[in-house]
């Protein structure tokens, strides 16, 4: 069973930060910080949630399951969300995306307000698509396709593009993309 100081010792190696990164900016030795990560010596509240801030999570993070074994299962009431940028509402399917080379979202994207025009860009990465609800507008390489319930895209992120909603209805579809960006 992993302890407190092996999770944040794994998380903190994940993130690319050394012993001496974390002593800095928390104010402890680095021989104290080894040693709670070993397990050899307990460390205050106050300085683990200085670490998680650092490492880019909430303290309760080191005290969830995950640590005694990872979850593999979100059921649907875990799922949450995690952005939501203009009409577009984007929600995990992933309990615990750290350290995970793909983030796999359902994006419900309400309808467009009239005239709306959709910028595209290309990214780092690859991106699939596969459309639940709804009809979503792909635009790629400057044309545009219809996909309907069903209906899945699999593209470089490289091409330029975006997705677009020109119906009344809101769409949801199944988002996945490397690499990650919480």
């Amino acid at each position: 069973m992993e302890n407190i100081g092996e999770a944040v010792k794994k998380l903190r190696k994940e993130r690319g930060y050394t012993l001496k990164d974390v002593s800095e900016q928390v104010n402890l030795s680095i021989g104290y910080l080894s040693q709670f990560e070993r397990g050899i010596t307990t460390i205050a509240v106050e300085q683990l949630v200085k670490i998680a801030d650092m490492l880019g999570v909430s303290a309760n993070y080191f005290f969830s399951d995950h640590i005694s074994r990872e979850e593999v299962v979100t059921r649907s009431y875990d799922q949450k969300v995690i952005r939501v940028i203009n009409q577009n509402i984007y929600k995990s399917l992933s309990t615990h995306p750290e350290g995970k080379e793909m983030l796999p979202k359902i994006v419900e994207m309400l309808p467009a307000t009239n005239n709306e025009h959709v910028a595209v860009y290309p990214h780092e990465g690859e991106e699939f698509i596969y459309i639940l609800e709804g009809v979503l507008t792909l635009i790629i390489d400057g044309s545009e396709q219809q996909l309907f319930p069903g209906d899945s895209a699999h593209y470089s992120s490289s091409r330029p593009h975006n997705w677009a909603n020109y119906t009344n209805k809101m769409v949801k579809f199944i988002a996945v993309h490397t690499p990650i960006d919480l």
